[in-house]
């Protein structure tokens, strides 16, 4: 399988993989629902440069080395876990605050909502980086489609489309749910989107902290 082949058979797995429900999926339609396109996009972006992250990473071995070791997979999935669950039980916090009326901010609560623009890229990017399910996917989709003999170009090649696949995809999400007509239409629902995927973050986050903990204990 020549260059090409191999190039665009990554950029056909990849972008099938991102289509799919996820955390990264659910973190642009809750904020660009919310927030607007501006913030989605900047979550966008954020996303993408942890997939490219990962990807770099996995190119050169890195993240093999840490699956390879238990202990260093085991904190990993440990720290990805609880930020996602932490995304999700703050969210939950926050909508039944506002549910019964009360400041979404108290002194012994956290806000989860986004702030600033460096905040968006930076939970974007994290929700990405920390995701244990992404490092092993990209463990498994480098080391079976890109083969070391691959040449510089080519490998370049393939970080650049993981990247602007990326970027390409939950862009165009954000711009389609922040369009005004939509905006309008999810209006009425947006507390519904934000208790979905608080929900499923929480469900995501413990999943990956119980599997750790069980794989720890057999």
């Amino acid at each position: 399988m020549n260059e090409i082949h191999v190039l665009m058979t990554l950029a056909g797995i990849h972008f099938l993989a991102l289509m799919s429900p996820g955390p990264d999926f659910a973190l642009v339609v809750q904020n660009s629902t919310r927030y607007g396109r501006q913030t989605g996009i900047l979550i966008a972006f954020g996303l993408s440069i942890g997939i490219l992250t990962h990807s770099i990473l996995s190119l050169t071995g890195v993240s093999y080395l840490v699956h390879l070791h238990p202990q260093l997979f085991f904190v990993v999935q440990l720290l990805g876990g609880s930020y996602l669950a932490y995304l999700g039980i703050s969210g939950l916090k926050s909508l039944l605050m506002r549910a019964k009326g009360a400041p979404v901010s108290t002194p012994k609560s956290k806000d989860f909502t986004l702030k600033s623009k460096k905040q968006a890229f930076t939970r974007g990017f994290t929700t990405n980086l920390l995701n244990p399910k992404a490092l092993v996917f990209f463990i498994s989709l480098m080391s079976t489609l890109v083969p070391q003999s691959m040449s510089l170009e080519g490998k370049f090649a393939a970080l650049f489309i993981l990247w602007s696949l990326a970027f390409f995809w939950f862009a165009l999400l954000a711009w389609a749910l922040s369009t005004q007509r939509l905006q309008s239409a999810l209006a009425r629902y947006s507390s519904y989107i934000d208790l979905v995927c608080c929900i499923l973050f929480t469900i995501l986050g413990c999943t990956i902290i119980g599997e750790a903990v069980l794989h720890t204990l057999t």
